[in-house]
């Protein structure tokens, strides 16, 4: 019999979770392919990055253990598609679990949550940037809330002594193209 989900408390990330999200992601970076780097981020670089995004207005949240909200199991955040004044209405997606926390809902909770604070900001199209077209669960994961698949980049990556492809994905949000902005 498996296990009901863990439930997670979700809210907005803080300067003090940067280590923890340095940590997830550090894991994903060194042992999986969702991300193309290849060295794991200081906690000072993610603190950047944390903070240029913040900066912009982007929604950045987290996942907590129920009663305690400094242990962050997850993390999801929009950024720019793309840096040109035409895509501004575009967002790019990321999602990163702590490992032992996958299967449980808590990344689709994030997805849902980070995708209605998207809309809730007015942007359009959300796009997914899929490490690995063998990444059945982040794959699923997006086409569960909505995404569909736009593209495929073959062997647009080298990690861990093998050709990696890219999986576009792509939702609308709110009106996304039916009006215009």
């Amino acid at each position: 019999m498996s296990e009901a989900p863990v439930a997670a408390v979700i809210r907005d990330a803080c300067p003090d979770d940067v280590p923890a999200i340095a940590r997830i992601y550090g894991h994903h970076v060194l042992h999986g392919l969702a991300s193309f780097e290849e060295t794991a981020p200081s906690d000072e670089e993610i603190g950047r990055r944390f903070a240029e995004i913040a900066a912009k207005g982007y929604p950045y949240i987290v996942a907590c253990e129920p009663g305690s909200p400094g242990q962050v199991v997850g993390y999801a955040y929009a950024s720019a598609y793309r840096p040109r004044p035409a895509y501004r209405w575009t967002v790019e997606n990321s999602v990163y679990l702590a490992p032992e926390r996958a299967g449980q809902g808590i990344g689709a909770a994030l997805l849902a949550t980070l995708i209605a604070r998207c809309e809730a900001k007015g942007y359009r199209q959300m796009v997914a940037v899929i490490g690995d077209s063998a990444n059945a669960a982040s794959i699923g994961l997006h086409e569960r809330l909505g995404f569909h698949r736009a593209g495929l980049i073959a062997s647009v990556g080298f990690k861990h002594g093998r050709w990696v492809d890219s999986v576009l994905m792509q939702r609308a949000l709110g009106a996304g193209d039916t009006i215009n902005p």
